[in-house]
């Protein structure tokens, strides 16, 4: 089974729920594919965002069992697709394994933009975010199918 890991900055916002509407989206596409992630400033064994959980549940998806890791080239190397929420974070993948095949998650969607950060923001703005998420997902679903 392949695996798609998603990157954020801590590991506790866009990434995990990113993951986690990647994985329902997967699931009712009939997708085998693993997802995960992790973070390019990341503490390990954080908890999700309490506004990430509360997100999650409106989308009937259970995020209160995550824990935050950093990213590291053992993470990454060998996943079929890493995809990132900025730019930034996806230089710095780049700069820690060269070889990972990675994009933005709005470049990858054919949609490029960067995915704004919604730590410490309200419930609507996590929301917004993971709107902003499953859309470009959603976007990219066929191109997933045919990796």
């Amino acid at each position: 089974m392949c695996e798609i890991i998603f990157v954020c900055t801590g590991n506790t916002c866009r990434s995990p729920m990113a993951a986690a509407l990647a994985a329902a989206i997967f699931e009712r596409e009939g997708l085998k594919i693993s997802v995960s992630s992790c973070g390019v400033g990341a503490y390990g064994n954080c908890s999700a965002s309490q506004n990430a959980v509360a997100a999650m549940n409106l989308e009937r998806i259970n995020l209160s069992a995550h824990k935050s890791r950093l990213a590291a080239s053992e993470i990454l190397e060998n996943a079929a697709l890493v995809l990132t929420m900025t730019r930034a974070h996806l230089s710095h993948v780049k700069r820690i394994c060269p070889a990972a095949n990675a994009f933005t998650l709005g470049e990858y969607a054919g949609i490029p933009s960067d995915i704004s950060d919604p730590f410490g923001g309200s419930l609507d703005e996590y929301c917004a975010c993971a709107s902003q998420i499953k859309n470009l997902l959603e976007n990219c679903i066929e191109k997933i199918r045919n990796m």
